[in-house]
């Protein structure tokens, strides 16, 4: 398995809404580096632990970005993305797309990207209210889902229950050159667990490199997997081929209050 991490210094500030504007150059950057150093293991496909068109809209001209009544610049990197912002393919709506770090990340490296948010973004009129709930609740197995549809009628992304014993769904969107069915099916297969496990390994062993490296307490260390009782769900979800179809890469930041993090932790099996 390759794994690279490393501490960067964050110079952009944060904005609710535009932390690929913050980010993504990091996550370029590890991948061109992954290109570069082991182009044999260049992933057919990225996860992204964030949203890919479930995601806010709206940028005013000269390259910023209208917050209340402040203005924030754009790097310009960033800004070039906007002019390949996608209409979700899971709709013939054709009301515009949101963009978020998946598909950003997807168009600065022309690799399909899938975004996969452990958390509802409130778009679009989108609300974590009763009726969203009550859908929730009617997940039954792994694999089921439901259709995550804005006020504008376009289907951004999908509610996916990982597996039979989740409670909480993802939330799994385009990024890029991926159609939402396809993206639904590869985050579906790679759960081991409630997160697909490519973005849980990133996740855990870029925490361990902090504890590793800054010696901070509360880290965890990169522990083995948990005892068969505890280890409710199957290590595939039935019917997935324990052999993947693709192989993958994941981005996964761990965020610190010293304002120093991991870069992105790239995976291939």
């Amino acid at each position: 398995m390759y794994e690279d991490c490393r501490m960067v210094s964050l110079t952009a500030p944060y904005v609710s809404g535009f932390l690929a504007f913050r980010e993504v150059p990091f996550l370029v950057d590890a991948v061109q580096q992954l290109r570069e150093k082991e182009p044999r293991l260049m992933p057919q496909v990225l996860f992204v632990d964030g949203n890919g068109v479930l995601h806010h809209r709206g940028l005013c001209s000269r390259g910023k970005v209208q917050r209340g009544s402040g203005v924030a610049p754009i790097p310009t990197l960033s800004l070039n993305c906007w002019t390949h912002c996608l209409t979700s393919p899971a709709s013939s709506s054709s009301a515009p797309a949101g963009f978020g770090v998946a598909c950003h990340l997807g168009v600065l490296t022309d690799l399909p990207c899938i975004g996969v948010a452990k958390k509802l973004l409130q778009v679009d009129g989108l609300e974590n209210n009763a009726l969203h709930k009550e859908k929730i609740r009617l997940l039954k197995a792994g694999g089921d889902s439901f259709p995550l549809m804005g006020g504008s009628g376009t289907v951004l992304g999908m509610a996916l229950k990982s597996h039979d014993h989740s409670t909480k769904p993802l939330y799994v969107s385009v990024g890029h050159k991926m159609s939402l069915e396809a993206a639904v099916r590869l985050t579906h297969g790679c759960c081991k667990f409630r997160i697909p496990e490519p973005v849980r390994q990133a996740d855990i062993r870029s925490r361990d490199y902090i504890r590793r490296t800054l010696g901070v307490q509360g880290a965890p260390a990169l522990q083995p997997e948990r005892s068969k009782k505890a280890q409710r769900p199957k290590a595939c979800p039935q019917g997935v081929s324990e052999e993947p179809a693709v192989s993958c890469c994941v981005v996964n930041c761990s965020v610190k209050s010293t304002w120093q993090r991991t870069e992105p932790t790239c995976q291939s099996p």
